[in-house]
């Protein structure tokens, strides 16, 4: 394959998400680097894209000039991603895609039902790209324990456990740290924090492993910090569109928890279970049999985890390879939409702006159960009902 031209807005000097980006983008040698509107602040941003390689015609100032500048050039980017603050999220995708980029865009895909919904129709309408990205669905054996609940090696699904709890916001003193403040203030966060930072990412974990939609719930959620306006823990129950029945715990106030994202999925025929911060092992149990444990990288594992599985057995995995896969995959999507071809089908498992939506409707109705003592809602975005 050519390799395509990528670039990037956001994701500047000092950024958590910026160089986890940059690494998965280039693992494969599948992208080039080759624009980028890194910084709020122009010069800052201008100079730091010039250091990381960029020309200095290509170092943009803001998203708006990087727009202009790629939209007439004939070398124009072929996937820009979207690595601003959360309220700009919908602004900048919207443009891109109505411009004919492909986009992927960091989580959350929008702050509202109503904006996501609108991103999904622009794609459509436009044939254009829009991920977003769950980047943790790109670890290897992730898509292996999709590809076993797909081919039935559990069975009829009953029950998946999701968490995705730390306690790095569990000092109350950090009241006023605006690098922690402005996640619980609804100004600047919208009507969640803890569920819209980390519990959608469980939430769509379940749904990818299981190919299941949530379509209602039941949300328990707490400001343990009293001065908080929005959440810090929530319980979640949910329901899925297959049947299978899920739980949720997400909270930010777990001291002791470092990343905390785990997932079990229980099968009338066994069982699965898997934790990021142990990306290698995934543990199996068939009804009446004894406990396995599935290694990454070892033989006769499905194609999913095969295309995605980029070093020996035994050497760990990291974050920026799962992210890696995912740009993998554009990777394909993109060319597979140049030349009018299917797209393999072990690459066609990026997170789309429907995931995103889907997301969003789960925020609004988390927050709307935990505002009524934890009643049922539906999580369906409108446009899915």
């Amino acid at each position: 394959m050519n390799r395509l031209k990528w670039g990037m807005i956001g994701g500047g000097e000092g950024s958590q998400i910026g160089p986890a980006h940059r690494l998965g983008s280039g693992l494969d040698d599948l992208f080039e680097f080759s624009a980028g509107a890194l910084d709020h602040r122009p010069e800052q941003g201008k100079e730091y894209g010039i250091r990381l390689g960029l020309a200095t015609d290509r170092a943009y100032g803001d998203w708006r000039e990087m727009l202009e500048g790629e939209s007439k050039r004939d070398d124009r980017i072929n996937l820009v991603t979207v690595a601003t603050p959360n309220s700009t999220h919908f602004e900048i995708t919207k443009a891109f895609l109505e411009n004919g980029f492909h986009v992927l865009c960091e989580k959350p895909m929008t702050m509202t039902v109503e904006e996501g919904e609108e991103i999904v129709n622009i794609a459509k309408s436009t044939g254009s790209l829009c991920a977003v990205n769950y980047g943790y669905t790109g670890y290897s054996l992730v898509r292996h324990m999709r590809a076993m609940i797909a081919r039935g090696d559990l069975g009829a699904i009953r029950l998946v456990k999701a968490e995705f709890s730390h306690g790095h916001h569990a000092d109350a003193a950090d009241a006023d740290n605006p690098r922690v403040r402005w996640r619980y203030d609804p100004a600047q966060a919208g009507v969640s924090a803890q569920f819209a930072d980390c519990g959608i990412h469980a939430m769509h974990m379940a749904s990818f492993v299981t190919g299941q939609e949530v379509t209602t719930l039941s949300a328990d959620t707490v400001s343990c910090i009293a001065s908080r306006e929005l959440e810090d823990d929530a319980m979640v129950n949910f329901r899925m569109d297959g049947g299978t029945v899920g739980r949720l715990w997400t909270s930010s106030i777990a001291i002791g928890r470092q990343h905390g994202l785990t997932i079990q999925v229980f099968g009338e025929k066994g069982g699965l279970r898997w934790a990021q911060e142990q990306p290698n092992q995934l543990y199996y149990m068939p009804l009446n049999e004894r406990l396995q444990i599935i290694e990454r990288g070892e033989g006769n594992l499905s194609p999913e985890a095969d295309r995605t599985t980029r070093v020996t057995v035994g050497h760990a995995e990291g974050m920026p390879l799962a992210f890696a896969n995912i740009y993998k995959d554009l990777a394909e999507a993109i060319h597979a939409t140049k030349e009018k071809r299917d797209i393999d089908p072990a690459a066609n498992l990026f997170p789309r702006a429907e995931a995103g939506l889907r997301s969003m409707a789960a925020v609004a109705a988390v927050a709307k159960s935990g505002a009524s003592n934890a009643a049922w809602v539906d999580a369906r975005p409108p446009m899915f009902r």
